[in-house]
């Protein structure tokens, strides 16, 4: 679930204008903008998911399209690079889920992320991931496409690592629902990330009123809600393993940080909503869902850092400043280079 309001609008306007302006000089001076990679000798995954196109859309700013078995179609990724870089070079990498109603393009579109990864020698992988709630789906139990958490742990891990350098040293971050899909991934393969960190997820997803408040989201954005993770206690099976808070000894080992509001009020930067506000009233169910998480971990004994901050509404005001805290967390555990 992702209730958003535009942000930074007239910063990126401004900044495609300059990227357009820049891109005439260059023509007009015989510069020529190279984009960094080798789009006929790309590598494929082991799926056979492969690059098919690659756009440069800012200095060290690519999208690649990626025809997809496990999607059964072709999606985009945004790819940013660190200066410098160069073939033949292995990068840490930090991968960047967005939230539903929301796409691979959101991160760029809401943040000054570009910014904040230019510091570092760090590769940027924000992957597509439409409505599709971070998992392979279940379908009844048929299984088959959409297998969203294959594309995402395989075919464009593998893509990035074999073509651009991503090594296998990497972090994740994501917002809303891709906060839930990144704390799943890290249990569901355990040493996969060093550090993850979730902004508004849903991390226990069997939490009472959870099932619902999901399956009316997915229901809402036109999906069968019951081909995701299959029907609330008659798959309970399903559901569980793909749930964080289920899965709380596997993400012993891994960094972990969460945050979420609680009050169902605004809070900095946020629009002044009326307090029936969807946008509101989600981030109180979020919240208790993430202490529902917290719980589990201290339970278990596992070590995490959680910052469940009261104010604040399910956008991306509140995401900005989280992701600006943990920012220098993330590269710490990567080890990328502060340039």
């Amino acid at each position: 679930m992702n209730v958003s309001v535009p942000a930074r609008t007239t910063v990126r306007w401004r900044r495609s204008l300059a990227v357009s302006a820049a891109a005439v000089l260059a023509a007009g001076t015989g510069v020529t903008v190279a984009l960094p990679a080798h789009a006929q000798t790309f590598k494929a995954a082991d799926t056979g998911a492969k690059i098919t196109g690659e756009q440069q859309i800012a200095s060290g700013e690519v999208d690649i399209t990626i025809s997809s078995p496990s999607l059964g179609k072709s999606v985009k990724t945004r790819l940013l690079l660190p200066q410098g870089w160069k073939a033949g070079s292995t990068y840490p990498v930090l991968y960047a889920f967005h939230g539903g109603q929301d796409n691979y393009t959101s991160w760029t579109k809401n943040t000054d992320i570009e910014a904040w990864a230019r510091k570092y020698n760090v590769i940027v992988v924000m992957p597509e991931g439409e409505n599709g709630s971070y998992t392979d789906w279940y379908n009844y139990g048929k299984g088959g496409t959409p297998k969203w958490e294959t594309f995402h742990t395989t075919e464009v891990r593998q893509l990035v690592e074999r073509n651009f350098g991503a090594s296998s040293v990497a972090a994740a971050i994501g917002n809303s629902s891709g906060a839930q899909g990144a704390m799943s991934y890290a249990a569901r393969h355990p040493g996969m990330f060093k550090y993850v960190a979730s902004l508004s997820g849903t991390l226990s997803m069997r939490s009472p009123g959870m099932p619902a408040m999901l399956m009316f989201t997915n229901a809402g954005n036109g999906q069968d809600p019951y081909a995701i993770w299959g029907i609330p206690w008659f798959d309970d099976a399903n559901w569980k393993a793909h749930d964080p808070a289920s899965l709380v000894d596997k993400l012993r080992g891994t960094g972990l940080f969460f945050s979420a509001g609680t009050t169902g009020r605004p809070g900095p930067g946020d629009p002044d909503v009326a307090p029936w506000d969807i946008g509101l009233l989600s981030e109180i169910a979020i919240g208790a869902d993430n202490k529902d998480f917290q719980k589990k971990l201290d339970e278990a004994k596992v070590p995490y850092t959680a910052h469940i901050y009261g104010d604040g509404r399910h956008n991306w005001p509140a995401w900005i400043r989280e992701a600006t805290f943990i920012w220098p967390t993330l590269m710490k555990s990567i080890g990328a280079k502060q340039l």
